[in-house]
C-alpha cells in the first residue's frame, strides 16, 4: 500500500471497509447477535480489533432498521508505560460514549505469577470479573469482544492439540454467571484484513505486553503453527472456520453427543452426516475454501430479522 497514491489508498481502504462490514453484518444475523434495544458494551483495549469492531459497529448502526446503544469500555490495567490519554481522546473525538476502568490488576498478576510462566490465566480472571461488574453498572445485555477468524480457529487447535477437546470460541454465548451475552461480531473477519484496515485508517495502536505477545505461550505456537500452513495450502484456515460450523456428532466418538449405544440398525438416512462407509475414502464436493477478494458491491446485512443495505 505504501506505493499508492492516497487516492488509491482511501479507495483500498473503502473497499476493504464494506467487506469487513459484510462480514459482520453476517455473523450478527447468522447468529442473531444484536437485537432492538440491546445495549451493546465495546471491550476497547487499543488494538487493531477492537478499533476495528468499535468503527464497524457504529458504522452498521447508522444504517440499521434497529435500535441499539453502543458503549465502549476500556480497562487501564496499569501497565508500565500505557498512555492513559489516547483512549479518551480518540473517543471524544469519535463522539460515542465511553467508560474507563482503572484497576491495577498489573501488580496483582506480577505478584502471585512467578517470572518466567504466562500470565493469563490471573489474569482473564481478574478482567472477567471487572468487565461484568462494568456491564451490570452500564445496564448493557451484550458484552462485544474483538475475536476474529484466526482467533477462533487457533482456539480450536488450543484445545485439541494441548487440552484434548473439540473446542473453540463461540461467536455468541451467555457468559459463565449466565447474566450477559457475550458476541464476536468479527468471527467472519480475517486477521490479514483487520491488519490492513487499521493499518490504512491509522487507528492509535496502543502496544500490549500483558498476553499475546509472550513467548512461551502455547497460542503463540499455534499462531505460528497456522502461519506456515496458511503460506504453504491458502485457504486452510477459511476451511477450518467452515469446519466449525458443520459439526457431525455422528462422525466423532463423544457419546454425551450422539447415543451411540442407543443405535439400530435400520435407516442409516435418519443419521446425521449418514451411516457409515466403512473403507471408502470421503469424497469432497469443493476445494478447501479461500477467503473471498474484497467486493466493491455492498450486500444485504441482516439484524435479526430486518435487512440493511
Amino acid at each position: 500500500m505504501t506505493n499508492q497514491s492516497p487516492e488509491e489508498l482511501s479507495q483500498n481502504i473503502q473497499k476493504l471497509r464494506r467487506f469487513i462490514e459484510n462480514r459482520v453484518g453476517k455473523a450478527i444475523g447468522d447468529y442473531k447477535m444484536i437485537e432492538d434495544g440491546d445495549t451493546v458494551m465495546v471491550c476497547l483495549s487499543g488494538g487493531k480489533d477492537s478499533y476495528t469492531l468499535l468503527d464497524v459497529l457504529l458504522a452498521l448502526r447508522k444504517r440499521a432498521p434497529i435500535d441499539f446503544r453502543i458503549i465502549a469500555m476500556n480497562l487501564d490495567q496499569k501497565q508500565p508505560g500505557f498512555p492513559a490519554e489516547v483512549l479518551p481522546n480518540y473517543l471524544e473525538k469519535l463522539g460515542v460514549e465511553y467508560r474507563i476502568v482503572t484497576q491495577d490488576t498489573y501488580s496483582i498478576v506480577k505478584e502471585k505469577v512467578p517470572e518466567g510462566k504466562t500470565t493469563c490465566s490471573l489474569c482473564s480472571r481478574l478482567r472477567r470479573g471487572i468487565i461484568y461488574k462494568t456491564a451490570s453498572e452500564l445496564g448493557a445485555n451484550k458484552i462485544a469482544l474483538g475475536h476474529h477468524r484466526d482467533d477462533i480457529v487457533h482456539t480450536l487447535f488450543l484445545n485439541m492439540l494441548f487440552g484434548g477437546k473439540l473446542k473453540a470460541m463461540p461467536p455468541k454465548l451467555v457468559t459463565d454467571n449466565g447474566d450477559y451475552m457475550v458476541i464476536r461480531p468479527l468471527a467472519y473477519v480475517p486477521e490479514a484484513d483487520i491488519i490492513r484496515y487499521a493499518r490504512g485508517v491509522g487507528f492509535p495502536i496502543i502496544p500490549c505486553n500483558l498476553c499475546g505477545t509472550q513467548e512461551n505461550l502455547q497460542r503463540q505456537k499455534i499462531r505460528e503453527m497456522m502461519a506456515d500452513w496458511d503460506a504453504r495450502y491458502p485457504g486452510r484456515t477459511e476451511s477450518v472456520m467452515t469446519a466449525i460450523q458443520n459439526v457431525v456428532p455422528s462422525h466423532l466418538g463423544d457419546r454425551s453427543l450422539f447415543d451411540f449405544e442407543g443405535l439400530q440398525m435400520g435407516n442409516a438416512d435418519a443419521i446425521p452426516g449418514g451411516g457409515d462407509i466403512a473403507f471408502d475414502s470421503e469424497s469432497f464436493d469443493t476445494e478447501p475454501c479461500e477467503t473471498p477478494t474484497v467486493d466493491d458491491q455492498p450486500q444485504v446485512i441482516t439484524f435479526g430479522k430486518s435487512p440493511v443495505r
